[in-house]
């Protein structure tokens, strides 16, 4: 099938892109964020240490991954995929996710970052749970798609102090499964503070849940 239709890479249009859908040079020119990172919550630390805030501040959840800083060209295509609904992006960045995070997974279930139903009205469609998807079907394990849901509409992040974020995200999230002792992925695209995913890994906990990783396609690292 790449034979007779191959297909050309999202960033550089070269015809070599191969199944992943980005070139060999273009994926090496990623900003991948692999190692010397705090286990916990994916931010720089030397020697994979956990971090200062982590030690000081624990959050809920217990381990976070990701694959790439959010910077270009990662950002752009992230952007791209949100906002331009260019869905083949999920593919891509789902089979990434479950070669380079997910191949020693022993979870339970995946959970995608829930969008309110305003907000998934108005994109047509969930960011995460799309990647999510590739992953569940790549490492067979089960997606959880209805377990959570987003019942307070929030302002976009992004745009927000820390502390404000914080207070949005207080009754942001419910949990509509038993998660007695299991032991769950919660998939987002980006993690810049971290205040949504700890919010959900803090109501997936009080269902029950005993270990909450965190999976990210990319990690906001300040400069």
């Amino acid at each position: 099938m790449e034979t007779l239709f191959p297909q050309s890479c999202l960033l550089c249009s070269s015809w070599q892109a191969g199944p992943l859908g980005i070139c060999v040079g273009c994926l090496d020119d990623m900003p991948w964020h692999m190692d010397n990172a705090c286990p916990q919550c994916a931010l720089p630390s030397s020697d994979n240490m956990l971090c200062g805030q982590c030690l000081k501040t624990p959050p809920a959840f217990d381990a976070a991954r990701s694959l790439f800083q959010y910077r270009f060209p990662l950002s752009a295509v992230l952007q791209q995929y949100k906002y331009g609904q260019l869905l083949t992006i999920a593919r891509t960045m789902g089979l990434l996710v479950a070669e380079h995070i997910g191949r020693q997974s022993a979870a339970d279930c995946i959970i995608p970052m829930p969008l309110h139903r305003r907000r998934l009205q108005e994109r047509s469609f969930n960011q995460s749970a799309e990647i999510a998807k590739v992953v569940s079907e790549q490492l067979h394990i089960p997606l959880a798609l209805q377990a959570c849901a987003r019942i307070k509409p929030t302002p976009p992040q992004a745009s927000l102090p820390y502390k404000q974020r914080i207070r949005n995200m207080q009754g942001a999230f419910e949990c509509r499964a038993a998660l007695k002792d299991m032991r769950v992925i919660l998939l987002d695209d980006v993690m810049t503070t971290g205040a949504s995913l700890d919010a959900l890994a803090k109501t997936v906990k009080d269902a029950g849940a005993s270990h909450v990783e965190c999976w990210v396609i990319a990690r906001t690292i300040a400069e």
